[in-house]
């Protein structure tokens, strides 16, 4: 065995994650394991089944149930398997450098004797841990900072190896009567306990700047109760919806050993040799973005950061970036600036918009200058002659800028090496790229930039009318993709939903879009939309995107009825995703990839990943038809038959709890109401600073409705005095109702919008 006294080395191996989160289940491969990267210490589980006479770290997968987990780590909770044995595993942060674990084991496949649970101490260069069997505390010193462990019951045996492969080596070689590797200083001390002795335990981390201080915390900490802490829910209607999004979000939280940085991966199992230690699409990335704005802007700044940084001295966003390859030779269908403007719609992050917005200009303007390539206008999807990424100059390549690749919507084109893009061109790009010059040109505008507003401004508005005539079929009475023959493509996506996100359908072509969404021999069903129209053959292969039902597409459908205002078919789109996701989550917690349109069932067939992070746009839609930040619409909140809570989430108003209970809506920031209204429907377009609250109201309000605010300003209480309260341009009657003022509504239709401004005396 070799390794190397601890010795002072830089405190911090990385600065780049923020202490809130450094304590985290970082490693894509070992999610069981907890480590520290600003010091690279490591905690990493180990089960040894002499029936098997096999180790395992509890990798992902079937025997690995994916629990509880807070997007910052302060509790992590996972259900294992090795063998037949069960085992409950919890961590809980008591601060942002100390925590708490916890085992129990749940079912025994063999005697408890012969079953051995191991924590594992390691650091990253190599330094050594000692333990002092006096105290039972196990100590590492890296610079100025001791990290020490101690559990509540002394382990039956300390070893100590070079590593966890050695490890495993001598336990599967020589089983757990070995005693020769018995060690009080090693790169990686084993702490040894069997399940006859303690199936239970319980142990304490912490780190302090001096070993002794270090020792004396880890005794309190074992000394007290476990603090089990409260997390963002959601309880009562769509019960357990956010709860979903925020495990989802936790557990695909990895760290980047490339590029020393923390993102949220599209799954945790793509990390590994598949991408070769890091990788992020595009789309999934920022699509993860969007989801961890409820929970953490600055996770969600993380990951729009790690996708902008990529881009491309051409001004593309690449594909796909990996320690593997790079696809700079193509993009993704853009939706990266209609996710960062709703980020902002919910944080008001203005410096979120002026580091995105250059490069999402650019971005566009590439895609205007190498997509279209017959010069007619509109934009086909290809592949630009830079770079040496796999498939480059391909048919192949040119799907993957789709990011629907094996969708039969792209059978019937053609490679054409003379323009690098397919002969075909696509609805769903024109419109997705329709739907970015229109963000870009809200961007513009909010930044100051008149000149690049209207030029964006006028682009949506040319593509929007190209849209509505060149890609309506007629005789199909659907939107479809042309080939530069002219002819329609036969195939239909839910792509063909898309203009109602860009706005370029007619109230006609609406109404034929809408009659699709129920019609079960093209894009109704039970559980969604499928990636195909189920007449189409392809619909029967249930494989990848052709015929399953991708919680993007749906994402993509269902924002485009909200902006249609045609709110009940979302809301129904939005119901039968979310049914389709519980049943895969609420028993076996799986997130999968796709889903059979027809059964709804996850992984049927083996392409589809168990845990992977865009399928939590299930839950986050059902949420948001309770409140929202969309991006037309602004800040929104229904108040409707049912009862619900849901938060702490991220709002403009900052980090609140939404109650909804017999008809009154409540917005709570700790336990202090800050907002509450008994007006049925629809309130949007929010906007909520400390001195006023502008909102519009929903027609057909009953008589004696009102609405209540309190001061916003943590630093003052009470009813707020109001210096304008106006409801159409007249005034409103107001009174105190407890720490509130009452704003008595006008009953009806019309004079939606209510202005309130506070009075700072």
């Amino acid at each position: 065995m070799t390794g190397t006294p601890s010795r002072n080395r830089h405190s911090l191996r990385t600065p780049n994650v923020p202490l809130a989160r450094a304590w985290n289940t970082w490693e894509a491969g070992r999610p069981a394991e907890m480590s520290f990267p600003p010091l690279g210490i490591r905690v990493t589980p180990v089960g040894y089944a002499a029936s098997a006479g096999k180790t395992t770290l509890f990798p992902s997968g079937p025997n690995f149930r994916f629990g509880r987990h807070a997007t910052d780590a302060r509790l992590v909770e996972a259900s294992l398997s090795h063998a037949g044995t069960d085992i409950d595993l919890r961590y809980v942060k008591a601060s942002d450098y100390d925590w708490i674990g916890e085992w129990q084991a749940s079912k025994l496949g063999e005697w408890g004797l012969r079953f051995w649970f191991l924590l594992c101490l390691s650091a990253d260069d190599g330094s050594e841990w000692r333990y002092d069997e006096a105290s039972n505390i196990a100590t590492i010193t890296i610079g100025p900072r001791t990290v020490a462990i101690a559990s509540a019951q002394a382990p039956l045996l300390v070893t100590g190896h070079d590593d966890i492969a050695a490890l495993a080596t001598e336990y599967e070689t020589n089983g757990y009567w070995y005693l020769e590797s018995r060690a009080t200083a090693a790169p990686l001390l084993a702490l040894r306990f069997n399940f006859d002795e303690t199936p239970s335990g319980r142990f304490a981390v912490a780190v302090a700047d001096r070993e002794d201080l270090a020792c004396e915390r880890v005794r309190a900490l074992l000394a007290a109760p476990t603090p089990l802490p409260a997390l963002p829910a959601q309880q009562g209607e769509a019960a357990g919806a956010i709860d979903a999004v925020r495990d989802v979000m936790g557990w695909n939280a990895v760290w980047d050993h490339v590029n020393h940085r923390p993102y949220v991966t599209c799954s945790r199992n793509w990390d590994l040799k598949k991408f070769g230690g890091f990788g992020f699409w595009l789309n999934d990335t920022a699509v993860n973005a969007l989801m961890l704005a409820l929970f953490d802007p600055g996770q969600a700044r993380e990951n729009v950061a790690t996708l902008l940084l990529g881009s491309t001295p051409a001004g593309n966003l690449p594909c796909l970036l990996t320690g593997n390859d790079a696809w700079v030779d193509r993009t993704q269908s853009p939706v990266v600036s209609l996710i960062v403007w709703q980020i902002f719609q919910r944080t008001r992050d203005r410096s979120l918009l002026e580091q995105a917005f250059p490069l999402l200009a650019r971005n566009h303007d590439w895609w205007q200058a190498t997509r279209d390539g017959n010069k007619n206008g509109m934009l086909e999807f290809g592949s630009s002659p830079v770079g040496k990424g796999l498939y480059l100059g391909t048919k192949l390549a040119a799907k993957d800028e789709s990011f629907m690749d094996n969708s039969p919507i792209h059978d019937e084109a053609r490679w054409v090496a003379e323009s690098r893009t397919l002969d075909c061109e696509d609805v769903g790009l024109n419109c997705l790229v329709c739907v970015d010059a229109e963000i870009l040109s809200f961007m513009a505008a909010e930044l100051g930039d008149a000149d690049a507003a209207e030029r964006y401004g006028a682009i949506a508005t040319r593509m929007r009318e190209r849209i509505g005539k060149h890609f309506w079929d007629e005789k199909r009475q659907v939107f479809a993709s042309r080939l530069w023959s002219g002819a329609f493509v036969r195939s239909l996506a839910p792509t063909s939903f898309y203009p109602l996100l860009a706005g370029a359908a007619n109230e006609a072509q609406t109404k034929a879009l809408l009659s699709q969404l129920d019609n079960p021999k093209t894009f109704g069903g039970r559980f969604g939309l499928p990636s195909v129209s189920r007449d189409d053959p392809a619909h029967k292969d249930n494989v990848y995107w052709r015929g399953r039902i991708w919680p993007i597409l749906n994402w993509l459908v269902w924002q485009g009825l909200r902006r249609g205002d045609h709110r009940d078919e979302a809301a129904q789109l939005a119901a039968r995703g979310w049914a389709m996701f519980e049943a895969e989550w609420k028993e076996k917690r799986l997130c999968p990839e796709n889903y059979n349109a027809d059964s709804g069932a996850g992984l049927d067939q083996v392409d589809t990943d168990g845990f992977y992070s865009w399928s939590a746009l299930l839950p986050y839609m059902i949420s948001a038809e309770i409140m929202d930040v969309s991006a037309f619409d602004g800040w929104e909140i229904v108040n409707a038959p049912g009862d619900t809570t849901i938060g702490p989430v991220g709002t403009p108003a900052g980090t609140v709890t939404l109650e909804r209970h017999n008809g009154v809506v409540t917005l709570r920031r700790g336990t202090r109401a800050l907002f509450a209204t008994n007006v049925p429907g629809r309130l949007h377009g929010i906007e909520w600073a400390a001195d006023r609250l502008r909102l519009t109201l929903p027609d057909g309000r009953p008589a004696g409705v009102w609405i209540r605010i309190a001061w916003h300003d943590d630093n003052k209480s009470g009813a707020p005095d109001l210096a304008l309260a106006q409801q159409g341009g007249h005034a409103l009657t107001t009174k105190t109702a407890g720490d509130m003022t009452e704003i008595a509504i006008k009953a009806g239709d019309g004079h939606n919008n209510l202005v309130l401004l506070l009075s700072r005396n």
